[in-house]
């Protein structure tokens, strides 16, 4: 007992070796995830660098097997004259029998006397960055074909790569410096080098170290401030069982009566900061895991680290996706509403022009519309100054938006309109869907109600309660009209400059 009263005794000192101790892990926490990312960089540079030598090795060799092919018609007389003038890059071919002897040859001069001893061994690509020779056995004889080096690959592809040939000598590009990838040309003695650049790399890992910084200091410094508050409710409640416990000590009637009061007092401020604590705990706890699992299902669907392995690994990637993300925006509407509710969502009314908002909304939907056929016009209307949260009304109409497409056929209509009256600015979203029954109608607007149709993914029954609560809070009114089977018609009226 005395040792688990030992922390009690002094608070403030408790909390601080508390801090310390969680300051401790996340530093700990932040150097092993700055090693791990720097490792990681290297290996997706190791990794793109690799494809990009193969690249540049299929490129080559469909270059080489090109010219190969030239060589093989003109010692079959299958190539004119004016079509070796007319092929460009090409420089000479020659064809020469076993002893190294010119049979016949057209353009530059090709020395086969050096070429047909090792050619006999099998193919060989020699040459410098301005000119290339290959040569390779037919049959009994040996062909040989100069062409121009800047023909193998495009000079983008070889920016830090390099090809070499026969005997090491670069064929094309710049010479290896430092680690390099190397990848073979398939059927030719070429290869195909690219140099790592470590520090190009890294540049976004260094880039991000201040991130490491904040990581660490961050809930350390969080962690003080939040000690503080902490300390200041414990000691204001020590005040508060230390006055209940005098209360005690007066008249039973009277006693009772305060002792209750206090209680009420002290459990509505209970209440509402486990209300708050609730909401927080929520949105850390549902997001940060739905976050993870949409990230790692989009890297397996891509495929960011190699090849999946069956075709149905990435289909049920996509669909853990899809469903993260719905649940993701399920979850954000019930946080939205709930801060609603408390009164804690932040508005800052200011004068906006609300014809220009309401025409970016529509024009980030015009894709949607488009996807369900579905005709999306805005009603050319003058500019029209309010008195509101832009980032609130962008929301709403947002949300209006999104119910018209989700309950309008393919085929359908929905129009958008800025009309000024006195006093106030109407905006109008109106479809041609299916509409609201008077049961459904009377209760549009409610939380957590939602209108089953055939063929419709439904939400939470949010977006309606949304638009409803901002709109109340930004001192506007939100009407529903609506017959079952013409349509439905949303106005939003806000404030009049």
């Amino acid at each position: 007992m005395r040792l688990a009263a030992l922390p009690t005794r002094n608070i403030r000192i408790t909390v601080l070796l508390c801090v310390v101790a969680i300051g401790g892990s996340f530093a700990a926490a932040g150097a092993l995830q700055m090693r791990f990312d720097r490792v990681q960089a290297l290996h997706q540079a190791s990794y793109f660098e690799t494809r990009r030598a193969h690249e540049i090795a299929a490129v080559a060799e469909a270059t080489l097997n090109r010219y190969a092919r030239l060589g093989q018609l003109f010692a079959t007389d299958q190539m004119t004259d004016a079509a070796f003038a007319g092929t460009t890059g090409l420089h000479g071919i020659a064809v020469a029998n076993a002893s190294g002897q010119t049979l016949r040859a057209v353009g530059e001069t090709i020395d086969m006397a050096s070429l047909t001893e090792l050619a006999r061994k099998g193919r060989v690509a020699l040459g410098t960055p301005q000119r290339t020779v290959i040569a390779f056995p037919s049959g009994d004889d040996v062909i040989a074909v100069s062409f121009n080096a800047s023909a193998l690959a495009p000079a983008t592809m070889l920016e830090g790569a390099a090809l070499t040939g026969t005997t090491g000598s670069t064929l094309a590009g710049l010479p290896e410096q430092g680690n390099a990838i190397s990848a073979a040309v398939t059927g030719w003695p070429v290869e195909a080098a690219v140099s790592l650049d470590d520090e190009g790399a890294l540049a976004a890992w260094y880039g991000s170290l201040p991130l490491y910084l904040f990581v660490i200091l961050g809930p350390a410094l969080v962690g003080g401030a939040l000690a503080a508050v902490f300390v200041r409710e414990f000691e204001r409640r020590d005040k508060a069982a230390t006055a209940i416990r005098t209360l005690r000590s007066t008249r039973p009637e009277e006693a009772k009566l305060l002792v209750r009061l206090a209680n009420a007092e002290r459990g509505a401020v209970e209440a509402q900061r486990s209300k708050g604590e609730f909401v927080a705990h929520m949105s850390h706890e549902l997001r940060t895991p739905l976050n993870a699992i949409i990230g790692f299902a989009e890297v397996i669907e891509r495929g960011f680290y190699g090849p999946v392995g069956h075709p149905k690994y990435i289909e049920y990637a996509r669909d853990i996706g899809m469903a993260g993300r719905s649940l993701h925006g399920k979850i954000g509407d019930i946080l939205e509403f709930a801060n609603l509710e408390a009164g804690r969502y932040p508005l800052k009314p200011t004068c906006f022009d609300v014809t220009e908002v309401i025409g970016a909304c529509v024009n980030e939907n015009v894709g949607r519309a488009f996807s369900r056929r579905i005709s999306l016009e805005m009603v050319p209307a003058e500019p029209a100054e309010v008195l509101a949260d832009a980032m609130a009304v962008r929301r709403i109409v947002t949300n209006l938006l999104s119910n018209a497409l989700l309950y309008t056929q393919e085929g359908g209509r929905v129009r958008v309109s800025v009309r000024q009256d006195e006093g106030a600015v109407a905006i109008s979203v109106t479809d041609n869907g299916n509409g609201f029954s008077t049961a459904e109608a009377s209760t549009a607007g409610t939380a957590f109600r939602r209108f089953e149709r055939a063929g419709v993914s439904m939400g939470a029954g949010l977006g309606l309660a949304i638009v409803v609560a901002l709109a109340r809070r930004m001192g506007g009114a939100i009407k529903l009209g609506s017959a079952q089977g013409e349509g439905t018609c949303a106005e939003l009226r806000l404030p009049k400059v």
